[in-house]
């Protein structure tokens, strides 16, 4: 296990009160911390193809309420896998897409590894569409392509050509909500600053929606380049570069008004999950370690954005739902849970 940090930064975090020099000790912990987590049948191939060229190579009945697709990306140049729980009713029926942490889904760290959408999602009517990849991504459009991380246009993927996908595949009614954790917490928001009238409800949980500021973007290159080894001037340019600006959800509060929005952060104390018996722990002492040591570092930084961004909507006047939990660390039940939290605010707005 890799250190999170000296005790002294891991007390700095800690600090509910955290000013701008804690929070950029935080940063540079989060960097170890970073590097440390990570966060059927075979039928014949689906052709449902788009006008951009997006379309459904292959597809795998893992069971009757659980399939995986590949989708041929132009913008991407390759076929993405999507995993997804067909609606209840079979007929037409909204869209939640759930977007995975830094690991994009790799080594067992997706919605569908760690929580429990099969049976959550099984009596809802409602598609759940959950994409694979996109590890250390900000699941955005890069400018270049990256020597390390390749062509990465997720932005123009999930927002231009999985959906009409989607939704002529599985008979998707044009509603969609988003929900994202770690990493895709921020992402959730930077998609809907891409596609303003894709998205009816936004959820993050344990995201950071600062990405232009010192502090910030030191976070985002400890996630892509501490983590994934890639350069996030291929990302969005250099520091002083306008899309570092454009990217920053917290800079553009006033362009979620009207859109459903649940966000939420644990603190970052040990909680009730925090256990040797607790959920993905299973009596393993060095995962509980990581998870206090790393996870308890990750979540109070990450607690700390989520309540400059509560702050900023309220200044400006933007409803949002905010529930801090005072027990949590940066993992996967305290995610399940407030996936289950939000879901009657997403439902609800998927009706409107």
């Amino acid at each position: 296990m890799k250190s999170a940090g000296s005790k002294s930064d891991a007390g700095a975090c800690r600090d509910r009160a955290l000013g701008a020099r804690s929070w950029r000790t935080c940063v540079v912990v989060i960097a170890a911390a970073a590097c440390a987590l990570g966060g059927g049948v075979v039928g014949a191939p689906v052709a449902i193809a788009e006008p951009g060229g997006a379309r459904i190579v292959s597809e795998n009945v893992v069971a009757p309420t659980e399939i995986d697709i590949e989708v041929a990306s132009p913008a991407m140049r390759r076929s993405v896998p999507v995993k997804v729980i067909p609606a209840r009713s079979g007929s037409s029926a909204p869209t939640l897409y759930l977007l995975n942490g830094a690991a994009g889904g790799d080594d067992g760290s997706s919605w569908f590894d760690q929580t429990d959408i099969r049976t959550f999602f099984a009596n809802e009517d409602v598609n759940v569409v959950v994409p694979m990849g996109g590890a250390a991504s900000y699941f955005t459009d890069w400018q270049r392509t990256d020597p390390k991380l390749g062509v990465q246009k997720w932005a123009t993927f999930l927002t231009a050509e999985l959906p009409s996908v989607v939704d002529k595949r599985f008979d998707g009614n044009g509603r969609n909500a988003i929900a994202g954790i770690s990493m895709a917490g921020t992402s959730v928001f930077q998609l809907s600053l891409h596609a303003p009238t894709l998205y009816r409800a936004l959820g993050s949980f344990s995201g950071c929606a600062q990405t232009s500021d010192p502090a910030g973007q030191a976070a985002v290159r400890l996630v892509v380049e501490g983590r994934g080894g890639g350069n996030t001037v291929n990302m969005w340019g250099p520091p002083s570069a306008p899309a570092w600006r454009d990217n920053d959800p917290y800079l553009h509060v006033e362009q979620f008004r009207g859109k459903s929005v649940y966000v939420s952060n644990g603190s970052g104390v040990p909680g009730r999950y925090d256990t040797i018996n607790g959920p993905g722990i299973d009596g393993n002492g060095q995962k509980l370690a990581e998870q206090l040591a790393v996870g308890a570092v990750i979540e109070t930084a990450t607690d700390q954005c989520s309540r400059n961004l509560a702050r900023r909507m309220r200044e400006v006047g933007v409803p949002a739902t905010f529930h801090f939990y005072e027990g949590g660390t940066h993992a996967w039940p305290y995610w399940q849970d407030e996936l289950h939290r939000a879901w009657p605010q997403f439902r609800a707005a998927l009706k409107r």
